[in-house]
C-alpha cells in the first residue's frame, strides 16, 4: 500500500493523462507517450520548472497534504458512559449539554482566558489572510478565542516606516490588531503577535507591546507545513525590490538588470520572497524571552513544527525552564499559504506521532516536578470530534487545539454570501435558507441582540461566517462531552478515547479498545 499520491494533484494543477492507469511508485501514467503537452507534475515542470513546486493558483487557497499517514485521529473513537458526571451534580436535569462549560483559562498567572478551547495559531502575510483578516479577526474577538498574527506581515507591508532596520510605523499590522481588539468581549481571547527572524531583526514584537498595546508575543520554530522559512509570490517588481532591500531572499534577483529585462519581456511572472531559517539555542532562547518580558510583554508563548523528536524535547524543556505560557505543536502536513506541494505531503512527524510525544515528554517532566506550560496541538483539525481527541490524547496538558484552514473556510463562505446577497446572485444551496443575513446566517438573531442593530449591522458577514462555524464546534463539543459526562474542560482525561487499532494503541499509549474496563468488567460480572 502506498501513502502518497505522486506526479498530478489539484494543488499543483496536474493530472495523468491515463488517470485510472498510474505506476503507484512514481505517479506517472503508466505509458508515457511521445507527443504529450505534459498534463503532470513532470510535465509542467518541464517548462515551468521551480514554479510547479508551490501549490496553485497563488493568492486565493489554503493548502495541505493529501498524504494518508498509517495513523491518524480517525484511529480512536470517544468512550461514553451511562454513569455519573464530573464537574457538574450527577442529576438529570443538571447534567444537560447545554451546561458543560468550554471556557480555558491559561497562562502563568491563568490571566488568559478563552471561551472556547482552540485557537487560530499563525496566519501571516499571504494573500489569503490579508483579504479574510477581517472576517477572522471580528469573528474570533466576538467567540472569545485566540489569533495570531503570523509572520512577516510588517516586513510585507509597504507602507511599514522603517528607520535604521526598525519598524516605527505600519498599516497592516495596526489594522489587524485594532480589528480584534475593538471587537473584544468581556476580557475573553488574545491577539498575539508572531516573529520569525525577519520579524526580530526589525523590531516587530518590540514595535507591537510598546506602540499597539500587544500583551501576547510568540516566538516561532517553523510550522507543520514545512521545515524552511516563509514565502510568498510578487507580482510586482518595484515590491519585489523593496523586499530585498529590507533583507528578505528574494528569488531571482529583482535589482538584476538581466532579471529586470527577463520580468518586463513576461519570461517569468512571479518573484519568490523566502524567510530564512532560525538558528536555535537555549542562550539565544533565553535572551529572547527575557527581552520581550523587559520590553513589556505579559505573556509570551512558542509554536514549533513536526520537526524530528530531539527538536521537540528542546521546544518542550526550554518552554519549562524559562516559564512560556503556551507552546503550540503543529503536526506534519497542515498549511494555509504556499508551502512547497511535495515537502507538505513528505516532510515532519505526523499530528499522532508527534502529540503523543508531547504527551510522554510532558508527562515526564510533570513527574520530576517540572513546570509544564500550557500547550496547543494543531495539524488538520477541523470538527468537535478532532478536537475532542486532540485535547484527551494530551490531558491534562494540552488545553487547546489549533486550527486555520477550518476557519479560513469559514470566513471566506461568510464573506461570499456576503456579496452575492448585495449582489442578489445568491446560490440555490443558500438561497433555499433565505435572502437576507438574519435568514442565512443561524447565529445572527441571538447575535444581533447581544450586540444591538447598530453593532450588528457593522459585522462583516465574513466574521458571521467564523462566529458561526465556532458555535456549531461549540456545541458538538458540548455535546460529545456530555456523553463523556466531563462538564469542564479540566475533567477530559486520556481515558475518554480508545485505540481502534492496535498500531494506534501502541503509538500514542491509548489503550486499545478491547482492552479497556477489564478489570472493572471482571469486578461486575463477579456478583
Amino acid at each position: 500500500m502506498t501513502y502518497s499520491r505522486v506526479n498530478a494533484t489539484a494543488a499543483t494543477l496536474t493530472k495523468n493523462r491515463t488517470e485510472h492507469s498510474v505506476v503507484p511508485v512514481s505517479g506517472m501514467c503508466v505509458t508515457c507517450v511521445d507527443g504529450c503537452v505534459g498534463m503532470c507534475e513532470i510535465g509542467k515542470s518541464a517548462y515551468r520548472g521551480h514554479e510547479v513546486i508551490y501549490p496553485q493558483p497563488f493568492g486565493v487557497i489554503t493548502t495541505a497534504g493529501e498524504k494518508i499517514y498509517p495513523v491518524d485521529y480517525s484511529h480512536f473513537n470517544i468512550s461514553g458512559t451511562a454513569v455519573g458526571a464530573h464537574g457538574i451534580e450527577a442529576d438529570s436535569d443538571k447534567a444537560i449539554f447545554p451546561n458543560v462549560n468550554l471556557e480555558v483559562h491559561f497562562g502563568h498567572d491563568k490571566g488568559i482566558k478563552f471561551r472556547l478551547p482552540w485557537i487560530i495559531p499563525g496566519i501571516g502575510s499571504t494573500d489569503i489572510a490579508k483579504n479574510n483578516w477581517e472576517g477572522l479577526a471580528i469573528g474570533s474577538a466576538l467567540a472569545g478565542t485566540g489569533l495570531t498574527i503570523g509572520e512577516n506581515v510588517v516586513g510585507m507591508d509597504m507602507e511599514s516606516v522603517i528607520q535604521n532596520g526598525r519598524v516605527v510605523d505600519t498599516s497592516d499590522l495596526k489594522r489587524r490588531v485594532s480589528l480584534y481588539k475593538d471587537h473584544m468581549r468581556d476580557g475573553y481571547g488574545a491577539i498575539i503577535v508572531q516573529a520569525n527572524i525577519e520579524d526580530t531583526r526589525l523590531g516587530v514584537q518590540e514595535y507591537a507591546i510598546q506602540k499597539l498595546g500587544v500583551q501576547v508575543v510568540e516566538l516561532k520554530w517553523g510550522q507543520g507545513a514545512k521545515n524552511i522559512g516563509g514565502e510568498v509570490k510578487i507580482r510586482n517588481l518595484k515590491k519585489a525590490q523593496i523586499l530585498y532591500e529590507r533583507g528578505y531572499v528574494v528569488l531571482p534577483n529583482p535589482t538584476d538588470p538581466t532579471v529586470i529585462k527577463a520580468f518586463e519581456r513576461g519570461a517569468f511572472k512571479e518573484f519568490e520572497r523566502h524567510s530564512r531559517v532560525g538558528m536555535v539555542t537555549e542562550e539565544s532562547f533565553a535572551t529572547r524571552a527575557q527581552e520581550l518580558r523587559d520590553a513589556g510583554a505579559k505573556y509570551v508563548f512558542l509554536k514549533t513544527g513536526a520537526y524530528r523528536p530531539a527538536d521537540l524535547a528542546r521546544a518542550i524543556a526550554f518552554a519549562s525552564k524559562y516559564k512560556i505560557d503556551l507552546l503550540t505543536v503543529d503536526g506534519a502536513g497542515g498549511g494555509t499559504g504556499m508551502s512547497p506541494w511535495r515537502m507538505m505531503n513528505e516532510w515532519g512527524v505526523p499530528p499522532v506521532e508527534l502529540h503523543s510525544m508531547l504527551y510522554f515528554y510532558a508527562k515526564k517532566l510533570a513527574d520530576k516536578g517540572k513546570h509544564v506550560p500550557a500547550l496547543a496541538v494543531a495539524g488538520g483539525f477541523t470538527f468537535e470530534d478532532q478536537i475532542f481527541k486532540g485535547l484527551a490524547l494530551g490531558a491534562p496538558f494540552v488545553r487547546l487545539v489549533g486550527m486555520a484552514r477550518g476557519p479560513i473556510a469559514a470566513a471566506m463562505v461568510g464573506k461570499t454570501i456576503g456579496r452575492t446577497i448585495d449582489e442578489n446572485q445568491l446560490p440555490v444551496y443558500v438561497e433555499r435558507f433565505g435572502n437576507s443575513i438574519d435568514e442565512i446566517f443561524v447565529t445572527a438573531h441571538d447575535l444581533r441582540k447581544e450586540l444591538g442593530d447598530a453593532a450588528f449591522e457593522k459585522i462583516p458577514t465574513g466574521a458571521l461566517g467564523l462566529y458561526t462555524y465556532y458555535e456549531r464546534l461549540a456545541q458538538g463539543l458540548r455535546q460529545l462531552m456530555a456523553g463523556t459526562r466531563k462538564f469542564a474542560m479540566n475533567h477530559i482525561s486520556r481515558d475518554d478515547i480508545w485505540a481502534l487499532t492496535k498500531e494506534a494503541s501502541e503509538i500514542s499509549g491509548i489503550q486499545y479498545v478491547m482492552d479497556v474496563d477489564k478489570a472493572e468488567v471482571e469486578k461486575i460480572l463477579n456478583f
